[in-house]
């Protein structure tokens, strides 16, 4: 599987250069960073306000969280679904991904928040691409769809209704808060 790069901050004589990469993976300059790069969250200062954690325990509203149980937690919102006929939500994401944390911002916006309110919505971290890989095989094809992919479970029977498998959601930082409404609203 290739593994998708992503934002990095690089570090030069104390000056900190942005290496733009796209949750997709897809690269916006063609040169490789240097191997004194840090992981750290890249922002952009044009970028629309996201959500962000300043410590480790301090998680956006929307965060992914790594020590989740992602198949527990698919489980009982299938469960819960099963019901309340509300459809299930799995939001595949890291919170290092730019285009993630935008979604998560557009998730509280007025619209998209009441849509999501109709669903049971699960949130599944997928680190550096190295982390509940198995639990998104059964639902989306990561290679193709970037981060964050979305996949709607159809409350009855558990089955998948849509994925994004093309990347709908991997520039997610370009989206409105109607685009995003509007696929939930598709769905429910």
């Amino acid at each position: 599987m290739r593994r998708p790069l992503f934002p990095t901050t690089v570090r030069l004589a104390g000056i900190a250069l942005l290496a733009l990469t796209g949750c997709d993976g897809t690269r916006a300059t063609s040169h490789t960073a240097p191997a004194s790069v840090s992981s750290a969250p890249a922002t952009e200062s044009s970028a629309p306000s996201t959500p962000t954690a300043s410590s480790e325990s301090e998680k956006p509203a929307h965060g992914y969280d790594p020590q989740a149980n992602a198949t527990a937690d698919i489980t009982a919102a299938l469960e819960a679904a099963k019901k309340d006929g509300r459809p299930v939500l799995v939001d595949f994401g890291a919170d290092w991904c730019l285009d993630c944390r935008v979604l998560g911002a557009r998730f509280a916006e007025p619209g998209p928040s009441a849509m999501l309110a109709k669903y049971h919505v699960v949130t599944v971290d997928v680190g550096e691409f190295d982390r509940n890989l198995d639990v998104a095989e059964r639902y989306v094809n990561l290679q193709t769809s970037g981060i964050p992919a979305l996949v709607v479970l159809d409350p009855a029977s558990g089955r998948i209704k849509v994925a994004t498998n093309r990347g709908e959601f991997a520039q997610a930082r370009s989206m409105s808060a109607a685009q995003v409404e509007e696929f939930l609203k598709r769905w429910v």
